[in-house]
């Protein structure tokens, strides 16, 4: 089906009409020539004997390429066949620490020490992929929170948007009551009944406008749903003088405020996790992953293709016609 965006350009069609007959050209009065014999101009006469036809095709074609040109001002589109669109009823935002502490290399992949948002970012990936017919949004905050993402089916930009943010760039600190409440705005406006929030940290509240326990009331008023993860290892030997084997053994995670954590899950239905390395990690997203989704009625999408260039091109073409018949008619009559 082909719609019209601007169809109320189409009254400008007798513009030129209009035109002609407001501002009509001045017949121009000029002096008889008296001659002898008119056996000289029979050329002239001959030459001159098409000037009506030749007018009337420049009439035809100039009138097509205005309602051309008309036409593409309008904006045709084709409008395609409904699609539905895959929706599981399930709003998910994601909310995840990005302060300096996720820099922290206590996380052992193969051997090595990895630091904390590098694998972060590993496990969540793979789980936005799964997220087919979920709506994803992410929340990244430190000092600060900050709406990296809204809700969108975009999985793959979710991803990257994740992935390509570094230690620290939105503070030191850890402001979990900001980044409750900002994802709660965002998800208080959804109409669905199935709306959750995952919330991973590997520190404590020590900043921010909104007490964490504050924005889990808020959350649960609206029927939002919490789940908490605290990342981090509960054991790091620190090297000393002679290596490894002559260092201390601290606890990377003495920040983590796990009661906090899990008064958040407790207060809005959800649950607690503890991340104590990269297994344990991929585990909780794994149970995450087993939520059921709300069935809901599919979003429909129709597909729109713009034509204009079509008759823009058309009008192009006779305007080009046209000037090119009348360069080799005028050198035409210049030689006779």
């Amino acid at each position: 089906m082909i719609e019209w965006l601007w169809p109320w350009v189409f009254w400008a069609l007798p513009l030129p009409l209009l035109v002609r007959f407001l501002f009509p050209q001045s017949e121009r009065v000029e002096a008889a020539l008296t001659v002898p014999n008119l056996g000289g101009f029979s050329s002239v006469t001959t030459a001159n004997s098409g000037e009506p036809a030749r007018s009337l095709w420049k009439i035809i074609l100039l009138s097509l390429a205005w309602t051309f040109l008309v036409t593409a001002a309008a904006r045709p589109q084709l409008i395609g066949d409904p699609m539905s669109l895959p929706a599981s009823g399930r709003d998910l935002m994601l909310a995840v620490d990005i302060s300096g502490s996720m820099g922290t290399e206590d996380m052992q992949v193969q051997g090595d020490f990895v630091d904390r948002l590098s694998v972060v970012k590993a496990v969540i990936a793979k789980f936005v992929e799964a997220r087919n017919g979920d709506r994803i949004g992410l929340v990244l905050f430190g000092t600060n929170a900050y709406l990296q993402a809204p809700l969108t089916f975009d999985l793959k930009s979710v991803n990257r948007l994740l992935i390509e943010a570094p230690v620290g760039i939105a503070g030191g600190k850890t402001a979990i009551g900001d980044a409750i409440g900002l994802a709660v705005k965002r998800l208080r406006k959804r109409p669905n009944e199935e709306k959750v929030l995952i919330l991973l940290t590997d520190g404590a509240n020590n900043v921010g406008e909104v007490e964490p326990k504050v924005a889990a009331e808020l959350a649960a008023r609206d029927g939002i749903k919490i789940y908490t993860v605290g990342v981090g290892a509960d054991e790091m030997r620190m090297p000393g003088i002679f290596g490894t084997l002559g260092g201390r053994v601290t606890n990377p995670s003495a920040d983590l405020d796990e009661d906090t954590l899990e008064g958040i899950a407790d207060v809005t239905g959800g649950k607690y996790f503890r991340a104590r390395d990269p297994q344990a990690l991929i585990q909780i997203y794994a149970i995450i992953d087993e939520l059921e989704p709300v069935e809901q009625e599919s979003e429909v999408y129709r597909p729109v293709q713009a034509l204009f260039f079509w008759p823009l091109g058309l009008c192009l073409a006779l305007i080009t016609l046209l000037l090119t018949v009348e360069l080799i008619l005028g050198r035409e009559t210049s030689r006779v």
